[in-house]
């Protein structure tokens, strides 16, 4: 594919997107509408799209409208690239502008329109991180970077670094975290590494691996990953500390891969349903990594931050109250329950902190640490609750 050819599958995917469809979806489906397309090709157009959605708000300032064509307009302003050598309308590329799309477009606002956040989420954006707001909303129209998380349980950074360079795969360690590994290049062939499959390393953010490193473990402990997903903390905390690990997820299904991933990262992870965790309660920590915004990781999932609405994040901060309530009957006395989102909201970090203390008499925050966007990693919040050791 030319690189025009590629802009108008770009344009097309977008329209898609900007429909409802949601973006991996449409990625998906092009890619299996469009078997010419090699694996360079595919992971062109998917860039092209991240890139937009990252700055959608900007870009439609720019490119003077909400379609895929205005979008990719836009980008060609902001990137100082000609629009006539890609709107050529020869072969797959986009058909030449028009007269009134030369005319379209301004260069956005100061403030939100400029940093790519939303008009009604900018006050608590700005409020809750004041003089980093700038810096965050800047840092989440940028591409993330790809960290890897180093099973200490197996082996060390260093010789998890010599084994990935030797399958063309550059890293080098992030300040994050003492298991976490930044990648420099070949990113795309770590799932085919022998490191990779035989469980040296995992994919994580470094943010997430930072988390879990300050939990409070000494080994012995019975953990439950009260909102488990995927597995990736479940993973990073069995391989911390030698302890009895459990988890569970509201949607069980997200966790069908983890018996898996435990194998090969050499753990044993108990998967519990509700009958479960009422027979295995208490246990001495509960990590609930509860369901957010999103907002420290909207490089990843830049989609989030314009289907968010103030009705969902009223939804998202109850559920989240929800999940402190019911986790703290799980914990034992002198147990720690350790709150995460990875939102960058006062209303779902230290406000719902504040909130439970409130409600919990016998609890006190123990621990409490915000990671904004950046160096490198996604933002993210944690808390730890500890129970009064006498109470039932």
């Amino acid at each position: 594919m030319t690189p025009a050819a590629r802009m108008q599958a770009a344009i097309e995917i977008l329209d898609a997107n900007l429909a409802g469809t949601p973006a991996e979806q449409a990625l998906t489906g092009w890619a299996r509408r469009s078997r010419f397309a090699g694996s360079k090709d595919r992971a062109a157009v998917r860039d092209h799209v991240f890139d937009v959605l990252r700055c959608r708000r900007s870009l439609a300032a720019l490119g003077g409208g909400e379609t895929g064509r205005a979008l990719i307009l836009g980008a060609c302003r902001r990137d100082g690239v000609d629009p006539d050598t890609l709107f050529s309308g020869q072969g797959y590329a986009p058909a030449p502008l028009t007269e009134e799309e030369r005319a379209a477009g301004k260069p956005p606002a100061e403030g939100p329109e400029v940093l790519d956040i939303p008009d009604w989420l900018w006050t608590a954006f700005r409020d809750s991180l004041g003089a980093a707001a700038e810096t965050c909303a800047r840092a989440l129209q940028h591409r993330a970077p790809v960290f890897l998380r180093v099973n200490l349980a197996r082996t060390d950074r260093d010789a998890a670094a010599a084994a990935l360079a030797a399958e063309g795969v550059g890293t080098q360690p992030a300040a994050s975290a003492d298991t976490a590994l930044e990648v420099l290049a070949g990113a795309r062939r770590i799932r085919n590494c022998a490191a990779y499959r035989d469980g040296l390393v995992e994919l994580q953010d470094a943010a997430s691996q930072a988390l879990v490193e300050a939990l409070p473990l000494a080994g012995g402990e019975r953990v439950l990953d009260y909102c488990a997903g995927g597995g990736g903390k479940t993973l990073a905390i069995g391989a911390r500390a030698k302890v009895t690990l459990f988890a569970h997820d509201a949607a069980p299904q997200r966790m069908r891969d983890l018996p898996d991933r435990a194998g090969r990262a050499g753990l044993a992870v108990d998967l519990l349903d509700a009958d479960g965790i009422a027979r295995e309660a208490p246990f001495d920590l509960v990590l609930g990594d509860v369901p957010c915004s999103g907002s420290g990781a909207w490089r990843r999932a830049p989609e989030g931050k314009w289907r968010l609405t103030p009705d969902m994040l009223d939804d998202l901060a109850a559920t989240q109250a929800e999940i402190l309530d019911r986790a703290a009957d799980l914990v034992a006395p002198g147990g720690v329950l350790a709150y995460a989102t990875c939102s960058l909201l006062a209303r779902e970090n230290g406000d719902q902190i504040a909130g439970f203390l409130d409600r919990h008499p016998g609890w006190r925050c123990t621990w409490q640490h915000s990671w904004p966007v950046a160096d490198g990693h996604d933002g993210f919040f944690s808390a730890h609750l500890t129970r009064a050791a006498d109470r039932a």
